[in-house]
């Protein structure tokens, strides 16, 4: 079972990705997070296996949370979550360490391919994203 940390400062947006990512029995749904501290401090002690990181979040940004994470350990896998599709926030969260990018236009079904290929060691971003990059 993939351990799995929802991060994201809209209340909506953790039950809704919460709601579609319980349904796959491959997953387990073990934190939700509001903020980055949160998640930092999940992470620490529930060492998951995938963390889903929104960029904008307050007082501590998903970009700011993946560094932390990082200095801890390369082996938790991190997929940034946002409504940006412009190149300095998906270089700004790669380069602090995630595994892939995704946006919220995406499908569980995007969400869950995702979470398949970063655990297999892949990078993945979301066709919207793909597109930009490959343009």
């Amino acid at each position: 079972m993939i351990k799995v940390i929802i991060a994201d400062d809209h209340k909506l947006v953790r039950e809704a990705w919460n709601l579609l990512l319980s349904r796959d029995k491959r997953l387990s749904i073990i934190a939700i997070c509001e903020n980055g501290r949160q998640v930092i401090e999940a992470c620490k002690t529930l060492s998951p296996d995938v963390v889903l990181m929104d960029i904008n979040m307050e007082p501590v940004s998903g970009i700011e949370a993946t560094r932390a994470i990082r200095e801890h350990t390369n082996e938790i896998r991190i997929i940034g979550i946002s409504v940006h599709t412009d190149l300095p926030y998906i270089n700004a969260l790669m380069h602090a360490g995630a595994n892939g990018y995704v946006t919220k236009n995406s499908s569980g079904e995007e969400m869950i391919k995702a979470i398949m290929l970063v655990m297999e060691g892949k990078q993945y971003f979301c066709k919207e994203i793909a597109d930009i990059i490959n343009s």
